[in-house]
């Protein structure tokens, strides 16, 4: 059976994926998949740093602005839609690339990943919430660390949704989550796949994540969190846990002064990003695309990036694709 082609364009928050996945998609005559977990929302535009349409230079995007933030976005659900919207690019002769910063997410397409042993139980699942609304999240976390160390390095001590499904998988089956999806990691792919992640030194990153969320307070970030917050979205919302809005929402029922927000978002973006390199980092057959060393402009990078899927097979030398 022949594998059907697949590009990955993964990376850091800041590090510039949007505009390098849509100079790729028209370079290659390719449409694009968002692997992100809050771009998917409608009415999160800023905060996000969505894609405006602008942006896009008619470049076909899916999984962009198809939920309300009061729906549950999970990796499962992520799977589903990616692979729906997979199958209608490759229909058309299209060449799908998936362009985001969840690893964990593009690894769950990558390799096709089975969620059904981990299916929620829910007594265990209700008492666990009960626990993290006495005790906090924390307490969770603790727990995790004790049953599975490995799954507590790749969770956020703030994802209670990840950690209780990571303890509902090893109370149902006895086994740890992490060895699963590290046992489903190494299946083959069933793509035929070319997966970049694009980076740069950490400083300049560092200083593109302060700068950015300085921006996004100029282009009224705390009024998107609080029209979100007075339409009904609950603060526990999958939508909510997302960088930006959880730190605008405790200030905004007086948690803390926003200036502080606005530095624990800074200092949370740049420990996430520091995350997210660690992932990649663990990802086999991975290509590195670095501005500090491959070039700071996009023409340089998307240059490499070219020759890389030439070799492949998956585009000519004129950057066509030969679907």
């Amino acid at each position: 059976m022949t594998k059907r082609p697949l590009i990955i364009l993964a990376g850091p928050t800041a590090a510039g994926k949007t505009d390098l996945s849509v100079q790729l998609a028209r370079r290659t005559g390719g449409e694009i998949i968002s692997a992100d977990s809050m771009q998917v929302y409608r009415g999160m535009d800023i905060g996000s740093a969505k894609i405006t349409e602008k942006e896009m230079r008619g470049i076909p995007h899916y999984l962009v602005d198809v939920l309300e933030p009061e729906e549950e976005f999970n990796v499962v659900r992520f799977q589903k839609m990616a692979k729906e919207a997979m199958e209608n690019i490759l229909r058309k002769g299209k060449l799908p690339i998936v362009a985001g910063g969840t690893g964990f997410y593009i690894q769950a397409l990558l390799y096709d990943i089975d969620f059904t042993e981990s299916e929620s139980d829910g007594v265990y699942r209700h008492s666990l919430e009960q626990l993290a609304a006495e005790k906090g999240g924390e307490y969770l976390y603790s727990m995790l660390r004790e049953t599975d160390p490995e799954a507590a390095l790749q969770i956020h001590p703030h994802n209670v949704r990840r950690i209780i499904r990571a303890l509902e998988f090893r109370h149902q089956t006895g086994g740890k989550i992490s060895e699963h999806n590290e046992e489903e990691r190494r299946k083959d792919s069933p793509y035929d796949y070319v997966y970049f992640v694009l980076t740069d030194e950490r400083s300049r990153l560092y200083e593109r994540i302060d700068r950015r969320v300085d921006q996004m307070m100029e282009q009224g970030l705390l009024d998107e969190v609080r029209d979100l917050k007075e339409r009904g979205v609950r603060r526990d919302a999958t939508s909510m846990q997302g960088l930006g809005y959880k730190e605008l929402y405790a200030y905004l029922e007086g948690e803390c002064p926003l200036e502080e927000a606005v530095r624990i978002i800074k200092r949370d973006t740049r420990h996430f990003a520091k995350r997210q390199l660690t992932w990649f980092r663990r990802e086999r057959d991975v290509i590195w695309i670095d501005r500090s060393a491959d070039g700071p402009d996009d023409i340089s990078l998307l240059k490499k990036i070219e020759e890389h899927l030439t070799g492949k097979g998956l585009i000519n030398q004129q950057g066509k694709d030969k679907l």
